[in-house]
């Protein structure tokens, strides 16, 4: 490994090995360990050898700081982008992409013929490949593995979980030989502390040397006390302080609330965390970059970035991120209060972060962090070759012990988790490609169906339960009688004591009448006495553990019935990824997209989409509506159909006639496949929601982003720009795909033209 001019870590060395010995590697390390040396050494072999490397990112963000990391150490001939809405240099050796557009690839779809899109590529790096575990786009990394050619070897880099020898075993079954590299080492060890506002003005280790909890740290009180509310109390200046006298910054400052993270910035003001050299160095460099970004002079938050603080959230306009995070990499902003989203790979190297609290807030209460979420986040404290310890704050707060908190420190990685979930693009894909019976197969090969086990475990660790409890209750009879003979015994006992009182009844009544018995009745007697003799024919008459012998069958009975629920619940677990594509395939014939099985005309166009639900954009499409709209009415309406439901409480601002007539008409569409969808036990979103459309119709027609942004004030200019940049990938994809009509191209050449200005524009 003489291309590095350091010495490499034991377990870099052993995946840089795996590498040249023409195997996939998955390297399983702690963030922060140095996993993108693995990939590094995978692109010096491509440029030696003369063949092609794929670098695949789960976010846009991410592809593009690689992009520009790679351009400076590769340089810019020899480094390609490709994101939904960039394309540079995509046939050149090395090329960075999102994780979608590697799998939209391997469809040969929007991008040409699989054979040309992987022409000379003999390596893919998967990083950030936990993302699997991501609930609405996890599905894209199992996709990417199955289908990826097999002479292609995969560098899957992940942050520690605990199955990782579960994912390399399937990636071994569904690709090609792969071996595990997996380490718990951490060149910069951490070493965590506990701010209990009780003793405010000093952090106190939250574990003793033998590990366990420091009896130092108090509790949180509750929030409400004695009539006074205590959540108005913040503690942050005080936490930044204590950092800062023991020579702890930078740091990063997580909390779960955007508006705290601006209001926590705001509270430090004042702190003079930046001496006045590295003041005037910020003002230039705001200076040079606000030259190249007009668009954010006149920002209030500029003298934040002076006093050296920041926030850093999805609120915000992507250049004022990308100003924060060049700023801190330079070490001249002391600390950046951001949501959790930061740590999913942004290069923002600190000496320590700090975290606001170890439960977070959902739609059903709070909850506490996983293992894996604390993992991620503490993980960024240390950088490499400049600390030699990493420092983790956890702020006590009254929705979490401090007991709580060292258990979640001391915890290991939670398990990978699929969330393979077929979708109709995936069914009209498979199905242009593969027989039936060959796309089942494909299905059954997702780690979700290989990991079915682990899933299973809560379901099966039941029936195990369930089957010791009913050896543990298993009854001895003294007489060595079976179930089935103490339930013969009942149903002859049963029988006779109802024959018995019916009996009774007849001589009674028969007696007041002073009438003699018929035949039939003294027959009937007869029988009953019968019954009797058979009764007593069997030990269980006189046993006094009959009763006990009874209940025990009774008990057993429901526990054998639970057991075959479970064991029913088990076999549609297996089955649900399969069911879940038969349900959209029952969807799509419903529709005529599918005949025999294969695409018609329509699911080809169908097939070419990438969306929420890409069969409701289909219908919208074909359905003739959008043609005569202007550009930026075409704008609104895209813009309705793809923005997810918005929590925030928002002003209604009315759109354009068309763009409101329209969206009704689409709302029938939208009601008949929710109605067909239920039918078929489908369940994909379908969303038609005007927040942002209004807004989007302004900035098309030419609006000053003053005056877009004005529309709706409480909203952030990064929701605005994430919204509108939504709308530009569909618009994008109404260019590419088949069966469009030409007007209809052309309109959405030209509102994607309208939408695209900075700071639209800008990545």
């Amino acid at each position: 490994m003489s291309e590095f001019p350091f010495e490499l870590d034991d377990f870099q060395k052993e995946a840089c090995e795996v590498i040249d010995n023409g195997e996939s590697v998955v390297v399983c390390a702690p963030t922060g360990a140095g996993k993108t040396v693995i990939a590094q050494h995978a692109i010096n072999n491509a440029l030696k050898e003369g063949v092609r490397i794929f670098y695949t990112t789960p976010l846009k963000a991410l592809s593009n700081q690689k992009f520009y990391d790679f351009c400076e150490q590769y340089g810019q001939d020899n480094v390609g982008l490709l994101t939904g809405d960039t394309s540079i240099n995509r046939n050149a050796q090395i090329v960075i992409m999102t994780t979608e557009v590697f799998r939209n690839m391997l469809y040969g779809t929007n991008f040409g013929a699989v054979a040309d899109n992987l022409k000379n590529v003999k390596y893919v790096v998967l990083d950030e490949v936990h993302y699997m575990n991501d609930e609405q786009r996890g599905t894209v990394w199992e996709e990417s593995i199955i289908y990826c050619p097999t002479n292609i070897q995969i560098i899957a880099l992940s942050a520690t979980v605990a199955n990782c020898q579960e994912l390399t075993d399937w990636i071994n079954t569904v690709h090609s030989k792969t071996k595990l590299v997996n380490t718990d080492f951490r060149p910069v060890p951490l070493r965590f502390y506990y701010f209990d506002s009780s003793q405010p003005f000093k952090l106190l280790p939250l574990l003793t040397p033998s590990g366990q909890l420091n009896n130092k740290i108090r509790p949180e009180k509750p929030q409400w006390s004695k009539g006074r509310d205590k959540r108005k109390k913040s503690y942050v200046r005080q936490v930044i302080s204590n950092l800062a006298q023991q020579n702890m910054l930078p740091a990063i400052y997580f909390t779960f609330s955007r508006q705290k993270c601006d209001e926590q910035m705001e509270k430090c003001s004042g702190l003079e965390l930046n001496t006045k050299e590295e003041q005037q160095k910020i003002k230039q460099f705001i200076e040079d970059f606000i030259a190249e970004n007009p668009h954010l002079y006149g920002n209030k938050n500029i003298d934040y970035l002076v006093q050296g603080v920041a926030s850093h959230h999805a609120g915000l306009l992507p250049a004022w991120k990308n100003l924060v995070e060049k700023l801190f990499q330079q070490g001249l902003i002391k600390v950046v209060f951001a949501t959790e989203t930061l740590a999913a790979g942004i290069n923002m190297p600190a000496r320590s972060t700090v975290i606001s609290s170890v439960s977070k807030r959902t739609d059903s209460g709070h909850r506490m962090l996983t293992a894996n979420e604390f993992l991620q986040m503490s993980g960024r404290a240390g950088r490499r070759g400049m600390d030699e310890v990493g420092y983790v704050t956890v702020i006590g707060t009254s929705f979490q012990s401090p007991e709580e908190v060292a258990e979640l420190v001391q915890s290991s990685s939670n398990p990978l988790e699929s969330k393979f979930s077929p979708s109709y693009s995936m069914v009209l894909n498979l199905l242009q490609r593969f027989s039936l019976d060959e796309a089942k197969e494909l299905i059954l090969k997702s780690f979700g169906y290989y990991s079915s086990d682990y899933r299973l475990k809560p379901i099966l660790a039941q029936v195990e339960a369930y089957n010791k409890e009913k050896v543990e209750r298993a009854f001895a009879c003294p007489y060595k009688l079976t179930d089935e003979d103490v339930e013969k015994y009942d149903r002859i006992r049963f029988l006779y004591v109802q024959n018995r009182q019916t009996y009774k009844k007849i001589l009674k009544q028969e007696k007041s009448k002073h009438r003699a018995l018929s035949e039939e009745v003294l027959e009937f007697g007869e029988r009953n006495k019968e019954e009797l003799r058979q009764m007593q024919k069997y030990q269980c008459d006189n046993c006094k553990l009959y009763r006990k012998h009874t209940k025990n069958i009774e008990v057993t009975k429901r526990l054998d019935n639970k057991i075959q629920k479970l064991e029913k619940e088990i076999e549609r677990q297996k089955d649900i990824y399969w069911d879940k594509f038969l349900n959209h395939r029952a969807v799509l014939q419903e529709y005529g997209y599918l005949n025999g099985d294969f695409p018609t005309d329509s699911g080809k166009t169908t097939s070419q989409i990438r969306s929420e639900n890409e069969l409701f954009l289909a219908e919208i499409i074909f359905s003739g509506l959008l043609e005569t709209l202007t550009p930026s009415q075409l704008a609104g309406v895209i813009c309705a159909i793809t923005t997810e439901d918005v929590r925030l409480e928002v002003p209604y601002v009315p759109m354009s006639e068309p763009v409101r007539k329209t969206l009704n008409k689409i709302r029938n569409i939208k009601k008949k496949l929710e109605r067909i969808q239920t039918n078929h036990n489908v369940e994909a979103p379908l969303y038609i929601n005007p927040h942002f459309s209004s807004m989007i119709e302004l900035w098309v027609e030419g609006a000053e982003w003053d005056t877009v942004t004005g529309v709706m004030k409480d909203i952030g200019e990064g929701d605005i720009v994430r919204a509108f940049k939504r709308v530009v990938d569909v618009l994008r994809q109404l260019t590419v795909i088949d069966n469009v009509p030409e007007a209809l191209v052309f309109t959405a050449r030209d509102a994607i033209e309208k939408i695209l200005k900075e700071p639209v524009d800008v990545d």
